[in-house]
C-alpha cells in the first residue's frame, strides 16, 4: 500500500512558511530545520552559503551517488509582505475554503514540502540519484542559485534533467524571459525651493529619466512579435521603486529609482536600454558641468539569462511524463533559475504546484488540489527512482 503524500506535505508546508524567510533577512533558520529533518533520514546534505554566512542555499542527494538523477530545484526565500492587506497570518498555514494561504504557499514552499514529503521513501527505494537544491536570494536576482549550480555541475555525478517547482500549476514550462535590474542613483544639489536656480534637484532630473523610460517601455508593446507565444508578447520595462527628497521646500539633493527589463531574447536588457543609458551619461556629464558633486550613476544589479526552450528536451519529457501532463509546449513571463541551469548545460524544465497569478500578493494561496496533483508527481517520482 502506497503512502498518500498529501498529509505529510501538507504538515511540511505548515513548517516551510513558519519561517520569515524575506529575502532581506536570513534563510538559515529554515536551513538549518531541513538539515535536521534529512540528518533524521540519514540522508547527506551540504550548505552553499553566501559571502558572509548569513544565508546558504542547501543541498541534499537521496539514493546513489551515480549519474542519470533529476535535480529538483526551489527558492527558499519569499518576498515581503509589508504593506499588503492580508487578512490571514502570513507566517501560519491557513485553510480556507479549498485553499491553503500563507506567504510562499504557491511561490514556492509547497515545492520543497513536496519534494521533502517524498524524502523517507526515496530514502529507502531510490536506486536512482534525487538531488534536492533548495537556494537563497532567488526574489532579488536568483543571486544564490549560481554558486549551487557550480559545485553542482563540478562535484555532483551528472544528472540527466533538472526540475524548477515555480508554479505552473503542475504544467511542464519550457522556457522563460530573462531578467535584469537596473538602480538608478541622481544626485543634485540642495538648497531653498525658491531659489531653484542656486541649486539641482535630483527628483525632477530624475523625472526626465522616468519618462523616458517609460517612453521606452510603450515603444516595446509597440514593437513587439505579434507571434511571440510570451505573455505579453515582447519583452517588457516597469520602474518598481522610486525614493528621493527630503521636504517640499528644499531642493533635493537624491534621487533613485529602479527598474527591470524582462526579455524573450535575442536581444540582451543592456541591448534594450542603451539608448537609456546614453541619455544617462549625457545628463550626468551635463549636471557636472553645473556643479561637479552632482551626476547620475546606473547600476545593473541583477542579469538573469533567459530559458529557452530546447528541442525534445529530456526535463520536459520527464516532468510531462511525473505530471501526466499531455498539453501544448508553454513559456511563462517571470524569470526563475531555469535559465541559470540551462546555462550550465543542464537540461532543464520548470514544473510546480500553484498559479503564477497568486505569488506576490496579499492573502497569497495554493489550492488544495494543486498540492494534491504534486504529490502525485512526487508519487510516480518515487516509483521512477525505484525502478534502478
Amino acid at each position: 500500500m502506497t503512502t498518500d503524500l498529501y498529509p505529510p506535505a501538507r504538515d511540511l508546508l505548515a513548517k516551510l512558511i513558519s519561517f520569515d524567510t524575506t529575502s532581506r533577512g536570513s534563510n538559515l533558520e529554515l536551513v538549518e530545520w531541513v538539515e535536521g529533518y534529512l540528518d533524521a533520514l540519514s540522508v547527506p546534505h551540504r550548505r552553499v552559503p553566501n559571502a558572509d554566512g548569513t544565508k546558504s542555499n542547501l543541498m541534499a542527494t537521496i539514493g546513489p551517488a551515480v549519474e542519470g538523477g533529476v535535480v529538483l530545484s526551489g527558492h527558499t526565500d519569499v518576498v515581503p509582505v509589508d504593506g499588503q492587506p492580508w487578512t490571514t497570518d502570513p507566517w501560519t498555514l491557513t485553510e480556507q475554503g479549498g485553499r491553503l494561504y500563507g506567504r510562499g504557499t504557491c511561490d514556492m514552499k509547497a515545492f520543497l514540502a513536496l519534494a521533502l514529503a517524498a524524502a523517507p521513501e526515496l530514502s529507502k527505494t531510490a536506486k536512482k540519484p534525487v538531488h534536492l537544491a533548495f537556494s537563497y536570494d532567488e526574489e532579488i536576482g536568483c543571486l544564490g542559485a549560481p554558486h549551487m549550480i557550480d559545485v553542482i555541475r563540478r562535484e555532483l555525478p551528472t544528472p540527466s534533467v533538472v526540475v524548477v517547482g515555480e508554479p505552473t500549476n503542475m504544467e511542464a514550462v519550457n522556457g522563460h524571459k530573462g531578467i535584469a535590474t537596473f538602480q538608478v542613483t541622481v544626485t543634485g544639489r540642495e538648497c531653498h525651493s525658491s531659489q531653484p536656480h542656486l541649486g539641482v534637484s535630483a527628483v525632477m532630473e530624475a523625472v526626465k529619466l522616468m519618462g523616458s523610460l517609460n517612453a521606452l517601455s510603450a515603444r516595446l508593446q509597440d514593437e513587439a512579435d505579434p507571434a511571440s507565444p510570451f505573455t505579453p508578447k515582447g519583452p517588457t520595462l516597469t520602474i518598481g521603486m522610486v525614493n528621493g527628497g527630503t521636504a517640499h521646500n528644499i531642493i533635493a539633493r537624491e534621487c533613485q529609482f529602479v527598474f527591470d527589463v524582462r526579455s524573450p531574447g535575442p536581444r540582451t536588457p543592456k541591448e534594450i536600454v542603451a539608448p537609456f543609458l546614453a541619455e544617462a551619461e549625457a545628463m550626468d556629464r551635463a549636471l557636472k558641468a553645473r556643479f561637479p558633486e552632482c551626476g547620475v550613476v546606473v547600476e545593473m544589479r541583477t542579469d538573469v539569462p533567459p530559458f529557452v526552450p530546447e528541442r525534445d528536451g529530456a526535463a520536459e519529457a520527464f516532468a510531462r511524463r511525473m505530471a501526466g501532463d499531455n498539453g501544448p509546449p508553454r513559456v511563462v513571463a517571470f524569470a526563475a533559475e531555469a535559465g541559470q541551469f540551462q546555462q550550465a548545460g543542464f537540461s532543464t524544465v520548470i514544473c510546480g504546484p500553484g498559479s503564477i497569478d497568486q505569488a506576490h500578493q496579499p492573502n497569497e494561496f495554493i489550492e488544495i488540489a494543486q498540492l494534491q496533483r504534486g504529490a502525485t508527481f512526487m508519487r510516480r517520482l518515487i516509483e521512477w527512482a525505484a525502478e534502478g
